[in-house]
This record gives structure tokens, sequence and C-alpha cells, in this order.
């Protein structure tokens, strides 16, 4: 395989393992993947499983022709990558070994019969770089992505990424599957702990025009590589890729699994988007755990065992809290003959993860259900589901006024159509004006997109965002403009109102169809006055703040060591003394007022 001119791909596929790692079961095998540089100077990425060392060195031999190796890169330590460095250092004892003091480290301990020469190593820290020729090699330290010793290679030549075990997946690379299914398993099983470090890394990677990236494990990825990086955003971020609702269960006599059929029967009548069952006792665990942390909606149903609850349950949640489990709305349904305890101690197990909601209604089942329980259940359904009703055009209650008492000073996205795509735009001044006829103000600023669309076609929706909106939300419809992006690109097809404009599927917990009554001038910015056409009420979360969004959505700014001032709204950061008066955030668009000097 040749990933480009100069590089070419090494690595071995193992099809007679069973169990990687020892616990995830990979029906397709394993890839561990090397490769080589070939320039004034050759440098080979990484070894392979020391089961497959003579089929390694073999290719490499092939590749080196009559040449010798000049380095060898460990970017990761872990067995499955350095399984044959002494078998490569006993073929090629002249090349240096090039590695960071971490990696240099447990390279001594799992190899301590072999010392190499201290002429022979090359240690490397972040920001060091290492010249072959043409391609002049610069290492990013990716610490607890996911071992300490870890480091990442960018080869600007060619423009590839040496990700280490990053973007990996189950699975050899001589068979064709869905990369995100297993890239998603491998990642929440292996990787899923350390969110922030891959969140880290990812900001590190922005910086750098990426056309390849090259993993320890699974294909090549090169094309649209939005794709691959967005599914890592959203996964160590801990936010939602699918929506919808995934129930775990287990059962001892049947009554328990009858109840979860009756919920999942119930929740797809009231327009659930996709509702995943899962059996804790006879499906695979990774893939469970994989599923919790794909939806943001989970039900947990389970027996009092023992004065505890059933081990599989029990087993599920512990992959759950050791894996930084966080950002979920999450349902219980208990069951038990005498003494129900289930509920009580499955949120004691997850008291301390973050950002859990836990549903109002709990469904509390004395070994099989009744007209109580049918309530309790209705009930839960309700709160799993009053989002996904105000999205269907026949289910949604569309006069709720009391989306007006989700107005505060807050943060909303306004939604608009120019008569070729749809747009959006953060805003942050939305009051009622008067209640009979109910009337809306929204000032938006003159030089967003949306205040000509809005003037020029008279409606526009409104989005009342949450405490749980994540920062990605305030980049994509804040940081960049419709006149020059497509902001909706990419999400298929979303919800509209009755107007046709679109609203946000997730983080609102309201949106109001808005027509335009009066237009006032207020200089720099548009005030709408606006009657209220259509208003839906999509959840019970707390309308997110000016001042929430500030103290815990938008990411500290990194000041340290710098000179200059900050953007308070986006966190840009401008190095100078002197911060022109005319300056504008290239981020936010917003302008001088909204910075503050460092220090």
């Amino acid at each position: 395989m040749t990933v480009s001119a100069d590089i070419k791909y090494v690595g071995v596929n193992d099809h007679e393992i069973d169990l990687f790692e020892g616990q995830y079961v990979v029906p397709n095998g394993m890839a561990y993947n090397s490769y080589v540089i070939c320039d004034e100077k050759i440098a080979v990425m990484d070894t392979v499983d020391k089961h497959f060392t003579k089929e390694w060195l073999d290719n490499l031999a092939k590749v080196f022709g009559a040449r010798k190796p000049d380095y060898l890169i460990i970017q990761h330590m872990e067995c499955d990558h350095s399984g044959s460095i002494m078998a490569f250092l006993n073929t090629y004892p002249d090349v240096t070994v090039v590695a960071s003091a971490k990696a240099f480290t447990m390279l001594h301990n799992f190899h301590e019969e072999k010392e190499i020469p201290e002429d022979k190593k090359l240690e490397i820290k972040e920001g060091d770089t290492l010249n072959l020729g043409k391609h002049e090699l610069a290492f990013v330290a990716a610490p607890m992505v996911h071992w300490p010793e870890v480091m990442m290679t960018y080869d600007a030549y060619d423009k590839v990424l040496f990700a280490a075990d990053g973007f990996g997946k189950f699975g050899a690379n001589d068979v064709e599957e869905d990369w995100a299914c297993e890239a998603r398993r491998y990642y929440i099983g292996i990787v899923g702990k350390y969110g922030q470090q891959v969140q880290n890394v990812l900001k590190k990677a922005a910086g750098l025009e990426i056309e390849t990236i090259c993993s320890l494990h699974g294909p090549v990825l090169k094309g649209d590589l939005s794709y691959y990086i967005n599914l890592y955003d959203i996964w160590s971020s801990y936010e939602v890729e699918t929506e919808g609702v995934a129930i775990f269960y287990t059962s001892v006599y049947g009554h328990t699994k009858k109840a979860v059929e009756k919920l999942a029967k119930k929740l797809e009548e009231k327009g659930c988007p996709k509702v995943v069952v899962n059996d804790l006792a006879r499906e695979d665990m990774a893939e469970c755990v994989e599923d919790a942390f794909r939806y943001g909606k989970i039900v947990l149903a389970t027996t009092t065992y023992n004065a505890d609850i059933f081990p599989f349950m029990k087993t599920f949640i512990d992959h759950l809290t050791e894996r930084n489990f966080q950002k979920k709305h999450i349902g219980l349904i208990e069951n038990g003959s005498w003494a129900p305890l289930a509920a009580k101690t499955m949120k004691k197990m997850l008291e301390g993860q973050k950002d859990i909601v836990w549903c109002k209604n709990t469904v509390k089942i004395l070994s099989s259900m009744n007209e109580e329980n049918e309530a309790q259940m209705d009930g839960l359904v309700e709160e799993l589901t009053m989002d996904y009703q105000e999205r269907h055009e026949e289910m949604a209650t569309k006069n709720d006024l009391t989306a007006l008492f989700k107005i505060g000073y807050g943060l909303y996205v306004v939604t608009t159509n120019d008569g070729k795509k749809d747009n959006g735009v953060i805003v942050n001044t939305v009051t009622q004006v008067t209640d009979d006829p109910n009337r809306i103000a929204v000032c938006i600023n003159k030089k967003n997109y949306s205040h000509d669309i809005v003037k020029q076609t008279g409606i526009m929706n409104v989005n009342c965002l949450t405490v749980e909106t994540p920062f990605s939300i305030f980049k994509q419809y804040g940081f960049q403009s419709g006149r020059d992006v497509d902001k909706f690109a990419g999400m298929g097809d979303l919800p509209r109102t009755d107007n046709g404009l679109i609203f946000l599927p997730m983080y609102i917990n309201a949106v109001m169809s808005l027509k335009v009554e009066q237009y006032v001038d207020l200089d720099t910015h548009g005030m709408f006055i606006c009657t209220v056409e259509e208003a839906r009420v999509l959840g019970t979360e707390e309308t997110a703040t000016y001042t929430y969004y500030q103290k815990h959505i938008k990411p500290a700014p990194d000041t340290e060591g710098k000179q200059g001032w900050v953007c308070v709204v986006c966190g840009y950061i401008y190095e100078g003394d002197e911060l022109p008066d005319d300056f504008i955030c290239p981020l936010c668009k917003h302008g001088v007022a909204d910075f503050e000097k460092i220090g």
C-alpha cells in the first residue's frame, strides 16, 4: 500500500486474535500499522505485534531494497506496536531510535535485557523536528491518548498526520466494513476516559494542514477528513452523536424485559427517532457501552438483587463511570418483589458523573407491571420524547405560549432562509414587549447576514438555547458568516416550523416563529418588532444566559505567558501592546468594546 510517493505502508493484519486487549471481541481481526518514509534518510514509524515480526521485517526489506533505515520513530509503547522493536534493532543495529523520555523509560522496562547505546537515542518532545530531506517531521505530544508517552508526528511535505492510536479502529485492513461503527467502539472502549486529552490534541491538529491521517490501527484516512475529525470531536467532548433513546436492561424471569418492550413501543409511538434495546446479559458489553455514549438519552432497567443490583447492570455502570460518562438524560426502571432498591443504587453509582439530568418519573415495579406503573411509564415517555413530539408535524403543540416564559437575558439562535439556503446567527437580545397581542423584539447586528435576510423576508425563528449547549454551537452560528458558508451543510433533513424555517434539533427548550410587524433602526443594530405565529416547547432545561455562557460554556482562553488583549465573547487573543480602535475580532466579529487587557 502506498500512502504517498515517499510514504509506504508496511503493516500487518491479524486474523488469529479473538479478543483485543483481552476483552474486546474482534470478529474481523486487527491491523497493526507501520509506515516507512523514504527520503534522503529513511524513517520507520513504529513496529508491530511480536507474533508478526517476520512478516513485518519482510515488508520492510521489500521497501528498503539495498538501503538501510536511519531512524525508528516510536510513537506508542503498547505491546501491539512495540513488540518487534528488539528484532528490528538486532536486524538494523545502526539505526537511531527516536522517542519521548517516557517512551525510553518504558522501553527499558519492557526490554531490560538490551540497552540501547546513548549515541543511538534521540529524545524528542513537543515542538521538536527531525529533517529527513524533503520531509521535515514535527512532533506533537499527545499524553494519555491513551498512554502517557504518546507522540504524534506531522509531515508537512505530504501533509500527513501519523496519529498513533488516534483515529484507530477494530478490524483488519483486508476487511471492508464501515469505519465509524468499529472506530466508535474502539474509541469509547479504549480512549473514552481521556476526552479532554483528545480535545487538546484536536486543538493542536486544527493548526496543521492535514490531508492524510495514518493511525496505528485501521485504514489510512484520506479525502474529506472533516467527517472523521467531527466524530472524534463529538466523542471526546461527550456530546450526542445520534438522537434517540438507548435502553439497557437485565431481567431474571422476564417481567423487566416485558416492561422494557412496552417502553420501547411507547417511545416509538411518541415520535422517538431511534430506540435501541440492549439485553446486558446477552449482548457484547463493549457494544452496549458504545450505545450509552452515542445516544443523548438512556434508560436503565434492572432488578434488585442481593440488596444490590443485578451483576450485569453493575458491571455495565462500572464501565460507564470509568470512562467519564456524562452529559446524559437518564430514566430508571426498577423491579423488586419486596424491597426494590435498584433505582437508588444506580443513582448512587452515577452520582459523581457530570451533567446528568435525571428523569422525574421512575417506574417502580413490584414483580410485574400494574396500572400505577403504566402511569409512571407514560410520564417517563413524555419526559423523554417532549422535544421529539414538538418536531413532529402532527404531534406538535403549535400554540404553547408558555414558550414565551423561556425568554430571558439569554442566548438564542435566530434561523432564517434567504431563498437559497438556511442560515443561523447567535443573538442575545430577545424580549417580550407586549402580551396582548404577543409581541417579541429581536435585535440583530447589521453586520450579520441574518439581519439582511429578516429585513427582506419578514420572518424568523427564535431558538432558545439551553445550559447544555456546547461551545461548538456558538462557534457554528456565531463565529462565521452565512455570506461565506452554509451553516447547516451536512446536517441532513432538519425539522421545520409551519413558516418553512429550520429549528435546531438539539440544545433548545423552545422555538418561536415570528413575523415582523415593525423595524426600528438603532444605528449598529436593527430591532424587529414581531408577532408570534407559532410557539413550541421542546424541553424543561434552563435557558442559557450570557453569564452562564461566560462562566460555564466558553472555554477559558490560554493567556499564560502572553501579552495583549482577549475577546470576552469568544476568547480570541490579540497579541500587542495597543489594540487598534477599529479592530474587529476575526472569530466572533465583535469590536474593541468586548476586549479586555491581559494581566
